[in-house]
């Protein structure tokens, strides 16, 4: 039986008049939330921002594990599943919700935003040089202090335009590495198709489909998905079931053959070797290791 993944809400503790929040790393693990584990699998209903200012250790994001160190930053969207390890690492966490993004924030600077979240186009780690980090640190805590010791009626704006100028500066880095991806033609239908395969990656496998559902042909589509990502259409169907699938088995107590089911094999041992094909494990070694 399925089973959801528990959603952490955004909550506000100090105000309920801004959905911004920022806390250190070190007091986010000394947390005990009496309904989940931030050392457990959890969905996420709003953004963040994580800077690490101390120390090495690990943080896994959809099932995979990122090494960190000083000046690794991560960012995440939405609907994403992830958990903490217990360290001894320092960081700062800034986070909001769609609405602070949309409300605060013009067209152009929302889908710079949301595009900088979306980890499918992009890494969500990030490794600033000195430079970058020193940056991005003196931005955090003036945001910091504009949260926590000079909040008034004009706190939010400054904050907010604080927070751009990070996500502006984190597109500078991306574009140094040649990961800029904000103004090409096909991104509007990347986005689209995106959208649908997460949505029917269970059910339908194969280009043709999506092509059909978009009045694209299937070349259009590989023309997109090799133009954005570097990969063929079929590749992003493939990363996308495995992710998808990666959720149903750590959230299920359903056996792995009924999974394989639901995820749309008639033949469960095809799962197993397809799963195994992409991951380098069985389906049974994967949830073993979570």
């Amino acid at each position: 039986m399925k089973q959801e993944f528990k959603e952490i809400n955004f909550i506000n503790s100090k105000t309920s008049q801004f959905q911004f929040d920022c806390i250190s790393y070190e007091d986010l693990l000394k947390k005990k939330p009496s309904d989940h584990s931030q050392f457990e699998f959890h969905k996420l209903s709003f953004y963040f921002i994580l800077l690490f200012t101390d120390k090495n250790g690990k943080y896994n994001i959809n099932f995979t594990d990122y090494d960190f160190k000083k000046a690794s930053l991560f960012t995440l969207r939405k609907d994403n599943i992830h958990k903490f390890y217990n360290n001894k690492a320092k960081g700062e966490l800034l986070i909001f919700t769609e609405d602070f993004i949309l409300s605060h924030s013009n067209e152009v600077e929302a889908s710079k935003t949301f595009l900088l979240f979306n980890e499918m186009l992009a890494s969500p780690k990030l490794q600033l040089d000195k430079a970058e980090y020193k940056e991005v640190i003196t931005l955090i805590n003036m945001i910091k202090e504009e949260y926590l010791d000079s909040r008034d009626d004009y706190s939010l704006s400054i904050i907010r335009s604080y927070i751009q100028v990070i996500i502006t500066k984190l597109f500078r880095i991306k574009a140094k590495d040649q990961l800029l991806f904000d103004d090409h033609k096909y991104l509007a239908m990347y986005l689209r198709l995106q959208g649908l395969i997460e949505k029917e990656c269970f059910r339908h496998k194969k280009v043709s489909f999506y092509a059909k559902e978009m009045g694209v042909t299937a070349k259009t589509l590989n023309n997109v998905t090799q133009s954005i990502l570097h990969k063929t259409a079929k590749s992003l169907i493939n990363e996308i079931v495995i992710i998808q699938s990666k959720r149903l088995i750590i959230n299920s107590n359903d056996s792995l053959t009924e999974i394989a089911y639901q995820v749309g094999f008639e033949d469960s041992t095809n799962f197993f070797k397809y799963f195994k094909k992409y991951t380098g494990e069985s389906p049974s070694q994967f949830k073993a290791n979570q």
